[in-house]
């Protein structure tokens, strides 16, 4: 229960600074997203020393890594991606470019979280096919194996940039979703 607890606060964090960006998701690609992400950080943290920001700035996009990586894992790929059974209208195929793949979006991108992992693809597809109790329950156990190592990276990722950062910055970093 703890484990769903943190899965789902963590998810909560991630869901509502995305929903406040929502539009700037649409017009931006991710890198640019990215990139004011940790303007903001560096603004918020009031870092002025340029040495100081391009360690911290490495530091805390290991962190967004891997609660990109985890959150893919944990949704699928996030909210991109066409419901259960796939397929899209392929009537707008040629005005909505999002109307093929089951919604998902064209060059292998999976939505608001990133490329789907290769585990939650694996579970989808058996989900989709109406596999049998037992493919299932092992795709499932290999997502939730996928899972926990990448919730071990993250863990590690911040507890490095806990280690660089002044108790003022880590507050803001709490704040901001990058630490717990």
């Amino acid at each position: 229960m703890k484990r769903i607890t943190k899965m789902l606060a963590l998810a909560g964090v991630v869901a509502s600074l995305s929903l406040g960006a929502g539009n700037l998701m649409a017009q931006r690609d991710p890198s640019q997203f990215r990139q004011m992400r940790l303007d903001r950080f560096k603004t918020e943290m009031a870092v002025t020393d340029d040495a100081e920001w391009k360690v911290l700035e490495t530091s805390i996009g290991k962190v967004m890594d891997a609660q990109r990586d985890l959150l893919a894992g944990m949704v699928g790929g996030g909210f991109g991606r066409g419901g259960r059974g796939g397929g899209g209208n392929t009537n707008n195929a040629s005005t909505d470019p999002n109307a093929q793949n089951g919604g998902r979006r064209r060059g292998g991108g999976g939505g608001l979280f990133g490329t789907p992992s290769p585990e939650a693809e694996a579970l989808k597809t058996a989900l989709d096919g109406n596999a049998s109790s037992d493919v299932i329950q092992a795709k499932l156990k290999a997502l939730r194996e996928a899972n926990k190592a990448k919730e071990e990276k993250l863990e590690e990722a911040q507890a490095d940039l806990r280690k660089l950062l002044t108790p003022r910055q880590e507050a803001v970093a709490v704040l901001g979703g990058l630490l717990k």
